[in-house]
């Protein structure tokens, strides 16, 4: 039999819960990193200098690139958002300026973190701090290129 398109009910609840779990596993992905960066801030250790950051490291002004990478994945939301709608009402030119819109601000959000990476007083090797903030900025870049490739193909098919 053909269902034209469409999933059986059986094949959608497995769909669903698939989600389900796969944004559960990120979650907890994620709140390790939080725990990690928070449990290291609220307690540093000896080996540490007792103090939080670690003697040299100078945080990224949190009102500049950051402020902005935020704008960023916030108007990407926006733009994706208004992509899918336009694709439900069959608005093809939206839908597909919506797409293209999306892609073009992952690309950017991708190039301000290299710029913020680039720009660091510390590096990946300078202990728990540097390590803690390049692993989940660096899982979270990934996410959003990974985001923005997978619309790029929507945007191509």
């Amino acid at each position: 039999a053909t269902y034209q398109g469409f999933h059986t009910y059986r094949v959608s609840v497995g769909l669903r819960w698939g989600i389900i779990l796969f944004i559960t596993s990120e979650v907890f992905f994620f709140l390790a990193f939080f725990w990690a960066y928070f449990h290291s801030s609220l307690a540093p250790t000896f080996e540490l200098g007792s103090c939080w950051p670690p003697v040299g490291v100078e945080f990224l002004n949190p009102f500049s690139v950051p402020l902005l990478n935020t704008a960023v994945l916030l108007a990407s939301g926006v733009s994706v958002t208004w992509a899918h709608h336009a694709l439900i009402e069959n608005d093809r030119f939206n839908g597909i300026f919506g797409l293209v819109v999306t892609v073009f601000l992952g690309v950017y959000f991708t190039f301000l973190q290299a710029g913020e990476y680039y720009d660091a007083s510390f590096r990946l090797g300078h202990g728990v701090f540097g390590a803690v903030i390049f692993v989940a900025t660096g899982f979270h870049g990934l996410h959003v290129l990974n985001g923005s490739s997978f619309l790029l193909v929507c945007f191509i098919r």
